[in-house]
């Protein structure tokens, strides 16, 4: 299945139960097979990511998506260390 891009940024992510983790702001592409291999999620929630920092999320991880992401799994907590933040 081809997806643009263009459908894909913007989109908000969530966990397999309903919490909010963020908004897709870019695609992580592998150009040797040419298929997205994750997501940047930007503006994600802080009782889910240390500081709310922008994440990378593989796309294997992906269980739906058409006006939203819908993660398969995701951690209770995303903890970043502080020299990235």
């Amino acid at each position: 299945m081809k997806i643009e891009a263009s459908t894909i940024i913007g989109l908000s992510v969530y966990t397999h139960s309903a919490v909010s983790v963020g908004e897709v702001s870019d695609m992580i592409i592998d150009f040797t097979t040419g298929s997205i291999y994750g997501l940047y999620v930007d503006r994600t929630n802080p009782e889910l990511v240390d500081g709310g920092v922008p994440i990378s999320i593989p796309y294997r991880l992906v269980k739906a998506l058409n006006h939203i992401v819908i993660l398969k799994t995701f951690p209770e907590h995303v903890k970043v260390k502080p020299e990235e933040m």
